[in-house]
Order: structure tokens, then C-alpha cells, then sequence
């Protein structure tokens, strides 16, 4: 067996990711990194302006300018998809190997064409097959997520299906290759509560089904909560913690993981009022000298002025904060700590 068969299928190494703009350079990534595995599914949380978005984009080689990947690495099965010889593999490779699903079905399927026509598409360019096996394919993916009447859905449009329904049209054309790894971007945000937890049990259902690696990026940690074993928490362009979903949710070691699970909603405690986060994310065109958290942080010091390195514990979490061991774990017992 290879190493490319036992190691990470997808590696981010320092990624760095700006725009320039009249207005001067965003960076909207800075040093970002992580791995996810096969199997897996790894959560990348963080309010909007994190910078998770951006990373998948530079992941899938989707950047547009004015954004361009400024430094770091992006390696699927141990070869660079970063560069001039990189794109050209991140091209091969995307929607075969490594497919996506974004958060808003609407924008993403084309309303001038229906359902089989689209997925159909997919599967002609990237596997060679005839109009007759796309189009049995198309109904046996539509019958795969779940939709009802599959052969007489694939000869509707868009605008003719519920917003659930097209978001399940949306996985089915991700999964036509049948890939490795699926990059799920706020698949759930556009849908209300009921229809989220279909579409969330059903990539978990999929996953376990084909033996898929899920990239789960969102700002709702309930979705992570139910789905993820492993979380990155990001925020200014930077990961500030990663863990279990264990860690990260019963003992959260960084101030921002602490605000970000005191300011969600619980359904089995009444809380008199949420603690918020006060402040406001930082200006990524001028961010703060050291933590990006810093101006907003309670337990904030002179030292935070030098941005801490992202440092493992013994546990294996991985932390980037001075004050990480200063305060006690939310325990079992506190009325924020969350339930997984």
C-alpha cells in the first residue's frame, strides 16, 4: 500500500489566502492548517468572515480573482494542487475525486435546465458515459438521497422542487463520481430545522454507505455537534483551536470556542439570557498585531500582542492561545456547556 493510500487524502499546510482590492489586501486566510482523513468528518466552524468558505475555495482551486493563494500548501494524496502544475490537477481531480456542495441550491443549479440534464452533465464529462447510462444513473442518484418519484423528478427544474429537494439534488450531483472526499459548505443555512436534520442524516447515512471523508464547513455548532468527530474552530483567517468534538465541546481550551458555545441556544435548559460575544470581528485588510481575538477577549494580556503558535497538548488537542490553561473546563454541569 502506498502512502498515498495510508496517509491523509487531503493535507492544508500553512495556506495563506489574500485579495487585493483598491481598498488594500484582505487576508482572509493566514497560515491555516489541517488534514482530513478517509472516512472522516472534520468541522470547520467559525462566525461569517472566518475565512472557512475561502479555504474551501482555494481547496477546490475556485479562486477568482482578485483572491489568490499567497503561501502555504494544499496537497491531495501527498501532490500539490497549488501552483501552475497544481491547477491543472486540481481541475482533473474536481468533481471526480473531491466534489462540493454549496450552501444555496437556488444559485447553484441552473434554472434554464432540469435535473437530469445537470447531474447528467456530470456524469458524461467526468466518466465518458452515453446519454442512456447518464440518464439511468441520474434516477438511480436521485433514488440514492431520497427523493420520492425519482424518474419523474429528474425531468423537473429547479424551480419546480422544495428547497430540501434541491438540496438533495445538489448532493446527488456531487456524489455522481463517486469521490473521496465531499466538502459540505453550509449545506443546511437556506433550510429550515426540519429539513436540516434530513439533509445532515443523510450525508451522515451516505457517508457510512460509500466510505466518504466530509469537509463540514459551518457557523452553527449544533450541526457540528451532531455530525463531526474532529473540529477546527477558525476566526480572523486563523485556526484558534482543534480537537475532538469531545474536547472541543466539554473542555474548550481557547476564549473564542468558550464564546462561541455560551452564545448557542440550548433545547434542555432555560437560560435566563445568552452570553454574547462583545466586540466585532477584526479588519482583515489591517487585523490586530498578535491574536485576532484579542480586542474582543476577557482574559486578554500584554503577551497576546505576539500571536501564540498552534500548539499540541498531551491530549492531542491543538491550541493557539496564551491563556489556554488559565481557566477551568465548562463542565457537565454548567448551563452553557453544550450536549453532543
Amino acid at each position: 500500500m502506498s502512502a498515498a493510500d495510508t496517509g491523509p487524502l487531503l493535507e492544508v499546510d500553512g495556506l495563506d489566502v489574500c485579495f487585493f482590492t483598491r481598498a488594500g489586501v484582505v487576508k482572509a486566510v493566514r497560515g491555516v492548517s489541517f488534514d482530513v482523513h478517509r472516512g472522516e468528518t472534520l468541522g470547520l466552524v467559525g462566525e461569517s468572515g472566518s475565512g472557512k468558505s475561502v479555504t474551501s475555495l482555494a481547496i477546490l482551486g475556485l479562486l477568482q480573482p482578485p483572491g489568490r493563494v499567497t503561501g502555504g500548501e494544499i496537497r491531495w494524496k501527498g501532490r500539490s494542487v497549488v501552483g501552475r502544475g497544481g491547477a491543472k490537477l486540481a481541475k482533473r481531480i474536481r468533481g471526480h475525486e473531491l466534489a462540493v456542495v454549496f450552501q444555496d441550491p437556488m444559485t447553484s443549479l441552473n434554472p434554464l435546465f432540469t435535473v437530469r440534464a445537470q447531474i447528467a452533465e456530470v456524469l458524461r464529462h467526468h466518466l465518458g458515459m452515453s446519454r442512456r447510462q447518464a440518464d439511468e444513473r441520474v434516477v438511480e442518484l436521485l433514488d440514492l438521497v431520497g427523493i420520492p418519484a425519482p424518474r419523474a423528478r429528474a425531468d423537473a427544474y429547479p424551480h419546480e422542487l422544495s428547497g430540501g429537494q434541491r438540496q438533495r439534488v445538489l448532493i446527488a450531483m456531487a456524489l455522481a463520481c463517486e469521490p473521496e472526499l465531499l466538502i459540505a459548505d453550509e449545506p443546511t443555512t437556506a433550510l429550515d430545522v426540519t429539513i436540516q436534520a434530513q439533509i445532515l442524516e443523510l450525508i451522515a447515512e451516505i457517508q457510512e454507505r460509500l466510505g466518504l471523508a466530509v469537509l463540514l464547513i459551518t457557523h452553527d455548532l449544533g450541526v457540528v455537534a451532531g455530525v463531526c468527530k474532529r473540529v477546527a474552530v477558525m476566526y480572523g483567517g486563523k485556526i484558534m483551536e482543534q480537537g475532538s468534538a469531545e474536547q472541543i465541546f466539554h473542555r474548550p481550551a481557547h476564549p473564542y470556542t468558550r464564546g462561541l458555545l455560551r452564545s448557542t441556544p440550548r433545547v434542555d435548559v432555560v437560560l435566563p439570557r445568552l452570553v454574547g460575544i462583545d466586540g466585532m470581528p477584526p479588519d482583515l485588510i489591517a487585523p490586530p498585531p498578535g491574536c485576532p481575538f484579542q480586542p474582543r477577549c476577557d482574559v486578554a494580556s500584554a503577551q497576546c500582542a505576539e500571536m501564540p503558535a498552534l500548539e499540541r497538548d498531551e491530549e492531542g488537542r491543538e491550541v493557539a492561545c496564551w491563556h489556554a490553561s488559565d481557566r477551568d473546563p465548562l463542565r457537565a454541569g454548567d448551563e452553557h456547556a453544550p450536549v453532543v
